[in-house]
């Protein structure tokens, strides 16, 4: 990489970081020039905008995101092996995240009623993962691991709805073993899914 190009990526990993910790509204060129001893026009001629910051944020999270989560899982066999795979690297990652916060969930509750780029980027986002576990679950129903009567979207619903609750007790009410309960919670799920 050339010497701007590092510049980018460096000024990136510490406005991802800045992010996850205060939201993508809390991430201002202001504060990220005096996180990276930068003048704020030094670091506005990498990005032109906030919203331009803010969006290769999303980007560069997203990325880590299928980095950690996703291409791991997908070297698994098809079924209930890459399913499993899936929701473990997701606990996995959300329980990193505890310390610093999700952006996808941040996000969420950011920009839920704020239309515009940003939110249509964590919409996108979001929306691939979803769907990416519901092809795992479709998947794990066609090779007769879970019942044919399977509905996937629901079961997707309650692996989501597993993971919010982590975030939510183990972040904001610091309830220790919300990790655990997780996994204990997604495991009863399958059972009942199971063939």
């Amino acid at each position: 990489m050339r010497k701007g190009e590092m510049t980018r990526a460096a000024i990136l990993d510490v406005a991802l970081e800045l992010a996850s910790r205060d939201g993508l509204e809390g991430l201002t060129i202001g504060l990220l020039a005096d996180k990276m001893n930068m003048s704020k026009s030094g670091v506005f001629a990498h990005f032109g905008s906030r919203e331009d910051l803010q969006l290769e944020v999303l980007k560069l999270y997203h990325r880590r995101f299928e980095q950690e989560v996703f291409y791991p899982s997908i070297k698994e066999p098809r079924g209930l092996p890459r399913l499993r795979a899936m929701f473990a690297h997701w606990v996995k990652r959300v329980s990193v995240e505890i310390a610093s916060g999700c952006i996808y969930i941040s996000g969420a509750v950011e920009y839920d009623d704020r239309p515009g780029p940003i939110r249509e980027a964590l919409v996108a986002m979001v929306g691939a993962w979803q769907q990416a576990l519901l092809r795992a679950a479709n998947q794990a129903k066609d090779c007769g691991h879970l019942k044919p009567d399977t509905d996937t979207q629901q079961l997707v619903y309650e692996m989501y709805g597993l993971i919010l609750a982590v975030h939510h007790d183990a972040r904001f009410l610091r309830i220790p073993g919300a990790v655990e309960r997780a996994s204990v919670g997604f495991n009863r799920l399958i059972e009942n899914y199971q063939s």
